[in-house]
Parts: structure tokens; C-alpha cells; sequence
């Protein structure tokens, strides 16, 4: 009777072994958290999530007061307008009034050139008929000449009139509007770092401050974890690491997990370290362990970082 319970055991025990699934290695979920600051400090006036929300990409996070920011950038806008409006007033010529009153000036002396040139004409009869005297006649010459002048210095003005500023000038009112502009794109990005957004979809893991709190430049404010932030982080022997290769896949189980879960290796540590107090067991307690990294192959909802983990190297599932 004994025997035959010995036998029974033996047959128990070697079909338990033959359905024993593959050895696995202890680990853990670990989260790569994304910390979400302002560059630029200030009060906090406005916390738009909270710990646990799901925020799609751009979702706005939350809002710094920015009072100085926007108003150096309406001074920047009215710095900017007030140089394309001399750079305007350079490329053209000047007001239709004043070139009106130049013309009327080349008229009046055309007209006096005219009366000048007609009276030469008369002095020079009267000075051949011995009527005047010869320096009457100079003067007639020299009143006709200047007269001529001034028709010309006014012609020259009424061109000029209708003529934008020199070329250094405009180009020196050009560099003033450019630099007018880059200081505006400066304080509006001012303004833009005063509301910060999610950067993709995540989950919102932790936030830092309250409302009404001074927030210091670079502090983070919300913590967010994206679906593809998930890694497992897990052990290996020395003497199974040379297996392992990157781009390798693993099941995952944990418990309370539906079914496994696949995994792709992604990094392997380049150095041998003592099996962390995480992991730590009577079993493994002095053993040399490489750490592995894997992530899985699609963003799963129950892998929750801190999560403990056996992990199955060399497995695979059927793709979905």
C-alpha cells in the first residue's frame, strides 16, 4: 500500500514538472513621467486638471498670471507700428499738399524768369539807343540769370518732392521694423509660456501646486504619464544575460492580469549589480543580476507603475 502511494507520488510529480511553465524573473512596472513647467515664474491662477484625469494632447494644464508679460507686449506691438510707419513715410515722397506748394513756387519763378527775360530784352533797345546806361543793362543780365537759377532749384525740389529717402535710410528703417518685430515674437512667447498644455495624451499622474501659489521658473506643476511610458524593469541572471538580446520578446504576468502581456526588450545594462531590495528574496539575495528593460508592444491600462511583475523570456503570443 505504501508503494503504491510512493508510485502515485512519482507520477504526480513528474507530470507537474512536465507542465511547469518556463522559469520566470522578478520585476516591476516603472512609469517615465513627463513634468509639465513654465520657464518663466509666477503665481498660479488656474489649475485646469486633477490627479487621475485623462487629458488628450493639447489639453490646456494650467495658467500662470502674466500680467507684465502682456503688457511689455502691447508695448512691443506699438514699438512695431510706430517703425513700419517711419519706414512707410521714408519709401514715399511727401504729402500732395507740400508738393502742390513747391510747384506753385517753380511757377512763380517761371513767370518772374519770363518778365525778367522780356525786360533784358527792352533794356538792351535802350542802352543801343543810348537811353539807359550800360550798367543798367548788367543789371538786367544778372536779374534774368538769378531768375533762371530759381526756376531750376525749384524743378530740382518738386523731383525730389516725388522721390522716397535715400536708400540707407529706408534699409536702417528696415533693420528697425525687423528688430521691432523680433522683440514682439520675444514677448509674445512670454506670453505663450504663462499657459502650458499637454503635450500628448496621458494620464495625469500628480499635481504640485495650488491655485494661488507662487510657482518658481522650472518647477513642474503636473506630473502626466503617456500610455508609452510604461516599461517593465526586471532581473536577469549572469549566467542567462548573454541570451537575452534587445528586441527579444517576453510575457508579462502580474496578478491580477486578464491573460499575459507581450513585451519587447529595449535595453539590457551594460554592468552586473546586486539583486536590488525591491526584488529581494532569501532565494536570490547574493546573486549578480543584469538589468533588463522591456516595454510592451501595445499600451495596456493594467500595468500601473510600482506593479510587481514575473517575467517569461523567449515567449511569445499570437498577434491580435
Amino acid at each position: 500500500m505504501n508503494y503504491r502511494c510512493v508510485a502515485l507520488g512519482v507520477l504526480l510529480l513528474a507530470g507537474a514538472c512536465g507542465d511547469a511553465p518556463p522559469p520566470g524573473y522578478g520585476g516591476y512596472v516603472e512609469g517615465e513621467y513627463v513634468r509639465i513647467g513654465s520657464p518663466l515664474g509666477g503665481t498660479l491662477l488656474k489649475l485646469d486638471v486633477r490627479r487621475g484625469d485623462e487629458v488628450a494632447a493639447r489639453a490646456p494644464l494650467f495658467t500662470l498670471e502674466s500680467q507684465q508679460e502682456r503688457a511689455a507686449r502691447a508695448e512691443a506691438e506699438a514699438r512695431v507700428a510706430r517703425a513700419q510707419a517711419a519706414l512707410a513715410n521714408l519709401e514715399k515722397g511727401r504729402r500732395p499738399a507740400e508738393v502742390d506748394a513747391v510747384r506753385a513756387q517753380l511757377a512763380q519763378a517761371q513767370a518772374a524768369a519770363r518778365a525778367s527775360e522780356a525786360d533784358l530784352e527792352r533794356t538792351r533797345k535802350l542802352v543801343a539807343d543810348r537811353f539807359f546806361s550800360p550798367q543798367q543793362l548788367d543789371n538786367a543780365i544778372a536779374r534774368r540769370d538769378t531768375d533762371r537759377s530759381r526756376v531750376v532749384e525749384l524743378a530740382s525740389q518738386v523731383s525730389v518732392a516725388n522721390l522716397p529717402a535715400r536708400s540707407d535710410e529706408i534699409a536702417a528703417a528696415r533693420a528697425e521694423v525687423k528688430a521691432a518685430a523680433d522683440a514682439l515674437a520675444q514677448a509674445q512667447w512670454r506670453v505663450d509660456q504663462k499657459a502650458q498644455a499637454a503635450p500628448t495624451a496621458a494620464v495625469v499622474s500628480d499635481t504640485l501646486y495650488e491655485p494661488g501659489e507662487y510657482v518658481a521658473a522650472g518647477a513642474p506643476v503636473v506630473s502626466l504619464l503617456p500610455p508609452g511610458n510604461v516599461k517593465v524593469r526586471f532581473y536577469v541572471p549572469e549566467a542567462v544575460v548573454a541570451s537575452v538580446r534587445t528586441g527579444a520578446t517576453a510575457l508579462v504576468r502580474c496578478d491580477g492580469c486578464e491573460a499575459p502581456i507581450e513585451v519587447r526588450v529595449d535595453f539590457i545594462a551594460p554592468q552586473a549589480e546586486f539583486t536590488p531590495p525591491v526584488i529581494y528574496s532569501r532565494e536570490n539575495r547574493a546573486k549578480l543580476v543584469f538589468l533588463v528593460e522591456a516595454r510592451p508592444l501595445h499600451a495596456n491600462p493594467q500595468l500601473k507603475p510600482g506593479l510587481p511583475v514575473e517575467v517569461a523570456l523567449g515567449s511569445t503570443v499570437a498577434p491580435r
